[in-house]
């Protein structure tokens, strides 16, 4: 079976997001968890959409530093573009506020880039999935943001949370890939990834 092929590698996840270690475990892979150094998640200006989610997944993998033999490191960057501009982790109440107003009765995209590694190869992929969000009420959203408190999150949402619910209606795409990690795509590279 193709994903005890998977399991023979030990397979590292080198991010913190409980989301992205619930859905590789989903898969049924085995893995561990292991951080890499401190990340400077810059970008050049001049980078759009899946160029930034790309750049940062390949940061965090260079992060890591050394990979053994017989090692394969997952590193990925989930953001929410829209309207050609980056809608970061809101840093507080009023910003989580604000960033769940522009996404009312509008569609954005979002796109996790990861990388994979392991100590003689690299392959990068990105997933991009389109969200469409009803209207939201004032109330609904400080409601959401006091209730939840989604400061960890890019686009000040979580769709698996009470605002998906309720405000999202429809999308086109992976939605495992909204929660951070594209789940369907991932397995399939990663058994291209030990086959060539």
């Amino acid at each position: 079976m193709v994903l005890d092929e998977i399991n023979k590698h030990s397979v590292i996840l080198a991010s913190r997001s409980p989301r992205r270690q619930r859905l590789l475990e989903g898969c049924g892979i085995k893995f561990k968890v292991k951080l890499p150094e401190k990340v400077n998640e810059t970008f050049p200006e001049t980078f759009k959409a899946e160029q930034i989610a790309l750049h940062l997944a390949h940061l965090k993998s260079d992060a890591f530093g050394e990979v053994s033999n017989n090692e394969i490191v997952i590193t990925a960057d989930t953001i929410v573009w829209m309207g050609d501009k980056v809608l970061d982790k809101p840093e507080n109440y009023d910003e989580a506020v604000r960033t769940l107003s522009q996404l009312s009765t509008n569609c954005h995209d979002v796109i996790t880039g990861v990388c994979l590694r392991s100590a003689t190869k690299r392959k990068t992929f990105h997933v991009t999935t389109r969200v469409y969000f009803d209207c939201l009420t004032e109330e609904e959203i400080e409601y959401y943001v006091s209730t939840y408190k989604p400061y960890d999150k890019a686009g000040a949402y979580g769709i698996q949370e009470w605002i998906g619910f309720i405000g999202v209606e429809k999308i086109e795409g992976s939605f495992y890939n909204v929660m951070g990690l594209p789940v369907h795509q991932l397995y399939r590279e990663l058994v291209s990834f030990i086959k060539h």
